[in-house]
This record gives C-alpha cells, structure tokens and sequence, in this order.
C-alpha cells in the first residue's frame, strides 16, 4: 500500500470460513488498522458472528471492539444460515473452544459505525463481507454518512459470473436485496469485490497447514480446521476445486483489494440490486450507455466500481506473505 499510515478499518461481518480468513489477513497486515467489527447474519445468526469475532480476534492475541448488529433482513423473510457451508458454529464445527474475556461492545453496529465515522471523518473505510443491513442501518442514522466515510469495499454480488445462490444472484446481496440497493445507491466510493473475482482464486488447503505448520498456534490451528470443512463443501461441488481440495477465497480478497489494488481490473456504472422475483439480489451493472426507457437509471444513481478480473496467482501470494509473517501476538 502507498499509504504512509496504516488504513483504518472497520469490518463488517458474519464470521464464516472466509471471513475468518479475511479477518486474520487483515490483522496480518501493516498497512491495515482494524478499529473495529460490526458483526451482522448471514453465514451464521448474528450473535454466533459476534460470538466467533470475539473468540478468533482472542486466541489471536488482538484487542478489538466488537458489536452485534442486523439479525434479520430488512423486508423479505430471514434464510436458515447454511450449516452445510461453515458449520453449525461457522467455523467448521470446532470440537473446543479455549476460554477468553472479551466482551462486546454495548453499542449497535450500525451506531458503532456511525460514531467512528463521525470520530474520524475521511478515515474510515467499510469493508463489508456479509449482507449489507448494518451498513443500510447506518445511512438511516446517518444520511450523511457518505461524507465522512473513506471508501466502502465490500465483497458480494456477481456482474457476469453465475450467482451461487441462484444463477443469477450471490448469497449476501440475496440475503437482503433491500439493504444492498440501498448501500449502492447511498453515493459514497464504493467497489464491488463480487464472485467475477472471488471464483478465480482458489485457495489450497495445502496452504492454509502450512501456515499452521509454520506458526504452531491455536489461532492458525483453528482457521485449519475451519478451512478443512470449507474446501470439503467447494470441492464436492467443483470438479477443479476438488482437483486441489481447495475453496474460494471469497471474503479476504476484499481486503486483498484494499492492499493490492493493482491486482484487479475494474468496470465501472450505475449498480442496482432486484429486490424481488425470480432475480431477487441480483447486482445489475450498465455496463452501456444506452438512454434505457426504465426507471433507475437515472444520473443521479452513482457509479459504482466492480471487479471483473484478478492476478489469482499474486493475490494468493499475497495472503500467504501475510499469514506466514509475524503477526499473531501472546494470549
């Protein structure tokens, strides 16, 4: 990064497999100063997401507030969380747990990140990993919120590569459309990190015991284990992720592009989301400028930048440098 200061960060999130993974990147990482993590539904309920932010930002050996935000989607009906993809627990059924003493942050995520933003105007950056209702909870605290945000990143959505939840949309813009079209529309820097990119980097489990291996903590031990269940589910449902028993990196690429931007080639456009029928979370890019007779387009809905195309082979790189280094802290 050519930052001087290491960005401030918060995470929003709903720890999961590769949240986890994005979370200890981030951590890894000089150039990345987390100053928080809002925790939201999605992969799991949202108290096991704060549960599980709390326990992997303990045994790592890092101080962190944490909050509890959305429990639900804003309009449409709640999803079961999928315990075929990370667990019942998020984090590939872990058999134990060591005993820690963090504790939450009273406040509300959305209003957590309302009073940094407002505490350090132009500083922040949102990453947002999950489905987007803190985020959209936010801009109703704070419609001003665009203006003292840094950037927004966040990892969802899917401009011309199938969706994983429908074929046409991706699991944290599904989870709660309503939210998500808000977020886009809201006119702060936004990038998409969706899976045109995340699909082109398979991550080994091979790497992830080398890591392990290397560094003999709990902390590495248990993302492990986490990834051993993920890549199982990745490679009973791709053939060339089987190949290398792997999985998708989805989250940590999101903070890959914070880091690495010069990694990703973008697209930018007006972005929508269908917030219902057949094609409810579907993250629509014009990509063209074609006067549409529709509604929606208009000029006042604010570009947004996606990634379309990634070095797979540097951005793993990338996440091992991180992971091999040292970073993780006494307990």
């Amino acid at each position: 990064m050519s930052h001087t200061l290491p960005r401030k960060v918060i995470f929003d999130t709903d720890p999961g497999v590769d949240d986890a993974m994005a979370l200890y990147y981030a951590l890894a990482h000089p150039g990345v100063d987390v100053v928080g993590i809002t925790t939201t539904f999605g992969n799991v309920t949202v108290q096991q997401a704060a549960t599980n932010a709390l326990y992997l930002t303990a045994i790592a050996g890092f101080e962190v507030p944490v909050t509890q935000g959305v429990a639900k989607p804003w309009v449409k009906a709640s999803e079961a969380p999928p315990d075929f993809i990370h667990g019942d627990d998020g984090l590939g059924n872990l058999l134990t747990r060591q005993d820690h003493s963090h504790t939450l942050d009273p406040r509300a995520s959305a209003q957590f990140i309302v009073d940094m933003a407002r505490a350090h105007p132009g500083e922040i950056t949102l990453v947002a990993v999950g489905p987007l209702g803190n985020l959209a909870m936010a801009l109703m605290l704070a419609p001003e919120l665009p203006t003292l945000v840094r950037e927004v990143i966040l990892m969802g959505g899917t401009v011309l590569e199938p969706g994983n939840v429908s074929p046409v949309a991706e699991a944290n813009t599904w989870n709660d459309p309503h939210a998500a079209d808000r977020v886009f529309s809201a006119g702060w820097k936004l990038t998409m990190v969706g899976l045109d990119v995340t699909h082109q980097v398979i991550l080994p489990v091979s790497l992830f015991a080398r890591i392990a291996k290397h560094h003999q903590h709990v902390a590495t031990d248990t993302l492990l284990h986490a990834v051993k269940f993920y890549a199982d589910f990745y490679s009973d449902l791709y053939p060339h992720v089987a190949e290398i028993h792997g999985c998708f990196g989805h989250d940590v690429l999101a903070f890959i592009y914070l880091t690495n931007p010069e990694l990703f080639t973008l697209e930018s456009g007006r972005m929508r989301v269908a917030v219902d029928g057949l094609a409810q979370g579907q993250t629509i890019l014009r990509r063209r400028h074609i006067n549409y007779p529709q509604a929606g387009w208009d000029a006042h809905v604010p570009l947004t930048h996606a990634c379309m195309e990634v070095d797979a082979k540097s951005a793993r790189q990338v996440l091992e440098d991180m992971l091999m280094g040292d970073w993780l802290k006494p307990v």
